[in-house]
C-alpha cells in the first residue's frame, strides 16, 4: 500500500488542522494506521494510530485534543487536531501496519510510511 500525508501548514497555538492519510493500491480499512510525528532535532515519536476495528490509542501528550477516524468510503485515514501548541511543531508521518495484532507504538511495527506533511504552530 501506498501512503499519502495532506493537510499540514501554518497555524497559530490553539487553532486546528486536520490531517489525511490517502492509501493507493490497497484498502486502508485492512490496515492498523498509525501517525508518528519528528520535531526538529528531535527522534520520531508516537502520536496515536487506530486499528482495523476501529480500536484507538493516544499518545499523553495529544489525549483529548487529537482525533484519528477512518472514512473508508474516501480511503483515508483523518488526524484531527484541535487545541494545538507550539510543542505540536513537526513533520506528521503516516504509517500502515498489515499486523493483525493490537496496534503498537513502536515505529518498527508498521510496514508502510508516507511521506510526511508539515505542521508549524506559532505562538
Amino acid at each position: 500500500v501506498q501512503l499519502q500525508a495532506s493537510g499540514g501548514g501554518l497555524v497559530q497555538a490553539g487553532g486546528s488542522l486536520r490531517l489525511s492519510c490517502a492509501a493507493s493500491g490497497r484498502t486502508i480499512s485492512n490496515y492498523a494506521v498509525g501517525w508518528f510525528r519528528q520535531a526538529p532535532g528531535k527522534e520520531r515519536e508516537f502520536v496515536t494510530a487506530i486499528n482495523r476495528n476501529g480500536g484507538t490509542y493516544y499518545d499523553n501528550s495529544v489525549k483529548g485534543r487529537f482525533a484519528i477516524s477512518r472514512d473508508n468510503a474516501k480511503n483515508t485515514v483523518n488526524l484531527q487536531m484541535n487545541s494545538l501548541k507550539s510543542d505540536d511543531t513537526a513533520v506528521y508521518y503516516c504509517a500502515a501496519s498489515a499486523s493483525t495484532s493490537t496496534i503498537s507504538v513502536d515505529g518498527r511495527w508498521y510496514d508502510y510510511w508516507g511521506q510526511g506533511t508539515l505542521v508549524t504552530v506559532s505562538s
